[in-house]
């Protein structure tokens, strides 16, 4: 498992690389593989430079545990730099630092050091970092495994790329589960103790959360409803039914913690008619669906959902902004933009019958524009394209460049 690159990931950092008035922050939920990408990059640092040249901190490690604010980082680093050379300073899980904001910012205006940092932590950007260098940083987000790179993780297994399919539908794509078989037991106690960190570390001790259950309740709520409009209302409802008690405001800010930590992501509708966001209900995915099994048993009947969080994934991996469509009173799975183009997209289970196919094509043949829409599916033989309108397996879909 060591040995496989995340080959998407270094392809976009690679022009980057040795570019000292842009930092470089690599972002994401814990354990998708932020730390393993951060070594592949010094790795390539190594070959045009010193190792003496080369300032790694990992915050996750011991080595490190006396830096705890930016006077100690600034202190460490002045002992470790080598003045007359260039420095490469990569810092991992920079969030763990306190004040870390205002050392970046002093060790930018050297201009003699090229830095990446790491962080869990959504709020990482909306710092002063992001308002200080505003247009001077850019953004790597790291996710789980696509199902492409699950296959490359489990090419030594000898499976049809069907059963692979069902493996990932289960176990979702956070790249540890590959250390061990792949199977509930295994898999499902590394997912659920990865979640309990993500909760403890990301969420509860930087939010200062007391009502700990509260939190897990709300987070079960949003894994059992992914792909839905959440409301507070909704949410207050379903505590109630557990003898819960909590206002909309603690609810709100329940969920800005749990998508600021990466567990969940939320998209937001847009009006394609009006060409307008809508200010009320976002939908919410979750940024690995092996932690919805983890937490709540796999469920056959939840695949609709799944695949729709797959999709919506994989959108957001190939760098497309992904919003819910709205037209009139019909909607569209998903609306995805990039580089001035759009993209249409349906996605449903199977097209097993006129009526479904009509219920799914109908939103895409109401769009009147000539951008591609497409519905995807798990049916594996298809007939021509519906009026226009491509149709898709969801593994073709995912594995297609």
């Amino acid at each position: 498992m060591s040995n496989i690159a995340r080959c998407q990931y270094i392809d976009k950092i690679q022009d980057y690389l040795d570019k000292p008035q842009i930092i470089k922050v690599i972002t994401g939920m814990r354990r998708t593989g932020k730390s393993y990408f951060l070594r592949q990059v010094i790795e390539l640092i190594k070959s045009k430079f010193t190792k003496s040249q080369i300032i790694y901190i990992d915050k996750e490690s011991l080595d490190f545990e006396l830096i705890q604010n930016y006077k100690d980082l600034n202190q460490y680093i002045k002992t470790e730099i080598d003045k007359k050379k260039k420095t490469f300073l990569f810092i991992d899980e920079i969030q763990e630092i306190e004040g870390w904001e205002k050392a970046i910012r002093s060790f930018y205006n050297t201009e003699k050091i090229d830095i990446y940092i790491t962080g869990s932590n959504s709020d990482l950007l909306s710092s002063e970092l992001s308002s200080y260098l505003s247009g001077r940083y850019i953004e790597f987000p790291i996710y789980p495994l696509s199902f492409k790179e699950f296959l490359d993780f489990r090419k030594d297994q000898k499976q049809d790329q069907k059963q692979e399919f069902l493996n990932f539908l289960r176990y979702g794509g956070l790249p540890g589960i590959h250390l061990l078989e792949l199977q509930d037991e295994n898999s499902f106690n590394y997912i659920q103790s990865v979640f309990n960190t993500i909760v403890l570390k990301d969420v509860v001790k930087k939010y200062e959360i007391r009502n700990v259950a509260l939190l897990e309740n709300i987070a079960i709520y949003a894994f059992k409803h992914l792909g839905s409009n959440l409301s507070a209302k909704n949410i207050a409802d379903f505590l109630k039914e557990k003898k819960i008690s909590a206002g909309n405001d603690t609810i709100q800010n329940y969920l800005y913690y749990l998508c600021s930590a990466y567990i969940f992501d939320k998209a937001r509708i847009y009006d394609i008619k009006g060409k307008k966001i809508f200010e009320i209900n976002d939908k919410y995915f979750c940024n690995d669906h092996g932690l919805k099994h983890a937490l709540l048993g796999y469920k056959e009947g939840d695949i609709a959902g799944l695949l729709e969080n797959i999709v919506y994934l994989e959108l957001k991996r190939r760098g497309y902004k992904v919003y819910v469509g709205k037209l009139n009173n019909l909607e569209i799975d998903f609306m995805a933009e990039s580089g001035g183009k759009k993209l249409y997209i349906q996605v449903c289970y199977l097209l097993e019958s006129k009526k479904t196919i009509e219920r799914e094509f109908k939103p895409l043949l109401e769009i009147q524009d000539n951008y591609p829409k497409y519905v995807v599916s798990m049916d594996e033989l298809f007939e021509a394209d519906y009026e226009g309108i491509g149709r898709k397996n969801i593994r073709d879909f995912l594995l297609d460049n």
